[in-house]
């Protein structure tokens, strides 16, 4: 690697101990996971696309730093909307000393909170809603079914929302994803504002339910592309199957985001009982979930080994702390910021 540039250099300085020390060890494992052929999925959980996540992530997409995403449906309209309606959200520095009467009050004015972000939904989600029916609609009529996000990249392309732009494009990740065609698993989309509004024209009968591929859909559709993506060398001199080129995973916050496309090994493994399948060949996971009681989110990434996720040897990293922190420091050392 070549001389590192400010961000990296001040965390190669200061970040020495604990769980600062982890970052500088998972964004190194990360850049040689890289380096050695490998691919990476990243998993996006929580509100990281109103945290405006884009910033980074967008770069780390157009320099082919990750290969395919699972987010929730909520990351992959959030990142559209503060495109069409960034000037119209409303930060409340002050969100813990909220009264529900406050709350209220947030909610006639047209804004749904997220922590300290007010999305504003006449600007952000209705400004969408219009013209991605219209997708929608199309596609019932032409007899044709797609992903979630494929309806999201198509929305895109046509630039039918150009002119309500309000951040500069290349601080989108979703628009660096749908120029590159990037492959993304989006478990869960009905839980979503999107996915409730499809719902509501499902129950109406203007759409049908079926034009709209399916979560098992996602997951053969994962299952393909990661036999696709993956390089087994056949065993030479007795010796176990060598894994060339792995799929890494990075995991920010929990929750089906992760726990979804991790799955896909155990069941190509168990499942389908295919020989050769490779493990899993990095993992890193940022949360601030504590381990605990049956949680998945808080679970060590030893507790996968024994679901066939990783193997004994994956790289494994947890850094516990904040992913709106940790996630674009960890980005930034990949890009050598």
């Amino acid at each position: 690697m070549s001389q590192r540039n400010a961000i990296s250099q001040f965390m190669e300085t200061h970040f020495l101990h604990f769980n600062a020390a982890s970052v500088v060890d998972a964004a190194k494992a990360y850049e040689r996971h890289l380096a050695q052929g490998g691919k990476m999925m990243i998993t996006l959980a929580g509100a990281m696309s109103t945290a405006e996540l884009g910033k980074s992530l967008a770069e780390m997409i157009r320099q082919d730093k990750v290969q395919i995403i699972s987010c929730t449906g909520a990351n992959l309209e959030e990142d559209i909307m503060n495109l069409v309606a960034h000037s119209h959200y409303k930060r409340v520095p002050n969100y813990r000393d909220l009264s529900p009467d406050d709350e209220w009050e947030l909610l006639e004015q047209g804004f749904n909170r997220v922590t300290d972000t007010c999305i504003p939904e006449e600007e952000a989600f209705r400004r969408i809603q219009k013209h991605i029916f219209h997708l929608w609609d199309k596609a019932q009529k032409e007899g044709k079914r797609y992903f979630p996000h494929e309806y999201m990249y198509e929305l895109l392309r046509s630039d039918v929302m150009r002119e309500h732009y309000e951040i500069d494009t290349k601080n989108s990740w979703m628009i660096a994803a749908a120029e590159k065609n990037l492959p993304i698993i989006c478990p869960g989309w009905e839980d979503s504002t999107m996915g409730n509004i499809f719902a509501s024209y499902c129950y109406t009968g203007e759409l049908q339910p079926s034009i709209m591929k399916s979560g098992i859909e996602y997951m053969t559709f994962l299952a393909q592309w990661y036999r696709d993506n993956t390089t087994i060398v056949a065993p030479k001199d007795g010796q176990d199957f060598v894994a060339e080129g792995t799929i890494g995973f990075f995991q920010i916050g929990g929750g089906i985001a992760g726990d979804f496309p991790i799955c896909v090994v155990p069941m190509l493994h168990q499942d389908l009982e295919m020989e050769n399948i490779p493990f899993w060949g990095y993992f890193c996971q940022i949360s601030d979930s504590t381990t605990s009681y049956g949680s998945y989110s808080g679970a060590v990434p030893n507790e996968k080994i024994t679901w066939g996720k990783l193997s004994k040897v994956t790289p494994r990293y947890v850094i516990e702390s904040d992913a709106t922190i940790v996630a674009p420091l960890i980005f930034a050392w990949v890009l050598n910021w």
